[in-house]
């Protein structure tokens, strides 16, 4: 157990509160403590948020890990589960235990007391991302796990070990991630996300068709249901409640504690995988992210399927025979989701707010964190944010808007954004939380009725929706306009040429990569993200970084990366001549040698 906090610095009562909670993990004698008339104040600028007016927000914790989900307890600790691995970068997590206790001891919005717990890297764990309490417990996802931690009445985090609940869990694959709710009987639904895009022989390889069955449903693309009040059960095909569901980042138990919602990850790489049925546009705005309404026994059409939201229907993927969104068939027959949203922006959490602070127009509605998109490369990246959906007698209601922005900063890009929603809760006054996986911050944001509360105009979502249901470009054009992305053209002028090349390559190089997918795994400054590799520091993964290998490696693409989870179909999935191939090879050559020239 490790304490981030310097006690010397501290007010003698701070010390004493925080000495209160050591000695006797007490958090009642800690409440005792503290003064009762602290109102929280809110930072000047909302930790770097934009809210709706009479909405503000303080830096609740900072900088704990790759931050997933976060549950708040009836006193008002805070737990969070926190990532580690491949992901992201196989960076070094804080010291201590993947699970982390958030005390806020004076009532300022900000946690003072941090206490990390549970298994660490030293122990062999790389952490998880689901997390709730349950009957005076705290259950979290841990690797291939769902363990149970008894809390104390009075006590901020766990004293004895865990119980297992669940073991055996899926860890391979794209969507090796297992978030969880529980129902007020004590039903335990779990995520088992798809290991692949959509169940093709190679996964994510242009014309690759899907398999036929997509066996992989038997213990993926789903949600599994348990018990939580048992112990010792594994995990089988035996307890799928419902499949179809490619990743569902966000689950989530109504007013009622029977009905669950939950979010969907919709399909990638239309463009890339099938440039004969669908253009660049197209792919960028397809298919819609779901809110999906959990029935036992419901397929929700994955891979089989997908959402058309300019149609409004589940259309044919072209794995499956599918002729780029006209063709039903057996989607037909499929469920189809209660509220969609734009492609690629990644939900990644859920929760419906029953709370009494925000006003009423927010009561019973639900609030979705976005991760943010990269397949939406050459296009601006979308997401990155906490959006609102309404509900009306217990359904999704008219459009979603976009709650809380900013979080991505100055550049929405997976590699380069400061902070990236992961994890959404309510605490017992109200207040929502959201935590962010790239650098672990996590926000409270309250409703004050002040509208000077507020930094910045509230954002909103109408450009998203018209920019998703824009008419397709040309046939004839091949990829975006010159210039689309902000990037564009900037590097070229100062790059050296290799042998062999010319600075009209090079340039063209830059626009091409620029131009093309190539920036949603590798980055506008091509410095790499959880996808892709970093392509200015000459590390080479599969050649020795001549023009030739580079070539190489850009017309067979990559189906098994190394150190990255994207995997990149030849030529990225662009349409590219052998001239285009030399000219971005020689523009990532010239990335590698800036620094001779």
């Amino acid at each position: 157990m490790r304490i981030v906090d310097s006690l010397s610095r501290r007010s003698p009562r701070a010390t004493l509160i925080i000495g209160l909670v050591l000695a006797t993990g007490s958090l009642l004698a800690a409440r005792e403590a503290q003064p009762t008339t602290t109102k929280p104040t809110c930072a000047d600028d909302n930790g770097g948020i934009t809210l709706p007016a009479g909405f503000c927000a303080t830096v609740f914790a900072d900088n704990i890990g790759h931050a997933r989900h976060l549950v708040v307890a009836p006193n008002g600790v805070v737990y969070v589960n926190t990532w580690s691995g491949r992901y992201y970068g196989n960076d070094t997590p804080p010291a201590g235990g993947f699970l982390v206790g958030l005390l806020d001891s004076k009532g300022e919005g900000r946690a003072d007391v941090i206490v990390r717990f549970g298994e660490s890297v030293r122990t062999g764990s790389g952490g998880g991302t689901g997390i709730t309490l349950y009957r005076d417990a705290l259950f979290a996802e841990v690797d291939d796990r769902i363990v149970r931690y008894a809390l104390p009445a009075t006590g901020i985090v766990p004293t004895e070990a865990p119980t297992v609940i669940v073991s055996g869990l899926p860890l391979t694959g794209d969507h090796p991630m297992h978030p969880f709710a529980i129902d007020a009987r004590g039903a335990l639904y779990v995520n088992s996300g798809s290991a692949t895009n959509a169940c093709q022989v190679q996964n994510r390889m242009p014309r690759s068709p899907g398999h036929q069955p997509c066996t992989e449903t038997e213990t993926r693309a789903g949600i599994w249901r348990y018990d939580a009040n048992r112990t010792a059960q594994r995990f089988s095909p035996a307890e799928r409640f419902v499949t179809g569901i490619r990743n569902a980042g966000g689950i989530a138990v109504d007013s009622m504690g029977i009905g669950i919602y939950a979010t969907q990850h919709g399909r990638d790489q239309l463009a890339e995988n099938w440039p004969a049925l669908y253009k660049p546009e197209q792919g960028a705005n397809l298919p819609a992210e779901e809110l999906v309404r959990l029935e036992r026994g419901a397929d929700y059409g994955w891979p089989e399927c997908y959402f058309d939201d300019t149609q409004q229907k589940l259309v044919q993927a072209p794995e499956y025979g599918g002729d780029g969104g006209k063709a039903v068939g057996v989607c037909a027959q499929r469920r189809s989701p209660v509220a969609v949203f734009p492609a690629h922006w990644a939900p990644n959490d859920l929760v419906l707010y029953y709370g009494d602070q925000f006003p009423v127009r927010y009561r019973a509605g639900a609030f979705i964190a976005f991760h943010g998109s990269w397949n939406r490369a050459p296009f601006p990246q979308g997401g990155y944010n906490v959006v609102f959906q309404p509900f009306a007698d217990g359904k999704p209601t008219g459009k979603y808007e976009v709650f809380a922005d900013g979080f991505a900063g100055a550049v929405k890009e997976p590699g380069r954004a400061a902070h990236r929603p992961a994890g959404l809760a309510v605490g017992p006054d109200g207040a929502l939380y959201v935590a962010d996986d790239a650098h672990g911050r996590i926000w409270r944001i309250i409703y004050t009725g002040t509208v000077a509360a507020t930094r910045g105009a509230p954002a909103s979502a109408p450009s998203e929706r018209a920019e998703a249901s824009a008419p397709a470009a040309p046939a004839e054009r091949v990829g975006p306009p010159e210039g689309i992305h902000p990037d564009a053209g900037a590097d070229a002028a100062g790059l050296p040429t290799p042998n062999g090349a010319t600075a009209a390559m090079v340039a063209l190089g830059d626009r091409l990569y620029h131009g093309n997918t190539c920036v949603g795994c590798h980055g506008s400054n091509a410095e790499g993200t959880p996808l892709g590799s970093d392509l200015t520091k000459g590390k080479w993964l599969w050649g020795d970084g001549s023009l030739a290998g580079i070539s190489r490696t850009i017309t067979q693409g990559v189906a098994n990366p190394k150190e990255h989870t994207g995997v990149m179909p030849p030529m990225g999935g662009a349409q590219l001549s052998p001239p285009d191939v030399s000219a971005l090879a020689a523009y990532i050559w010239a990335l590698n040698h800036r620094a001779e020239r």
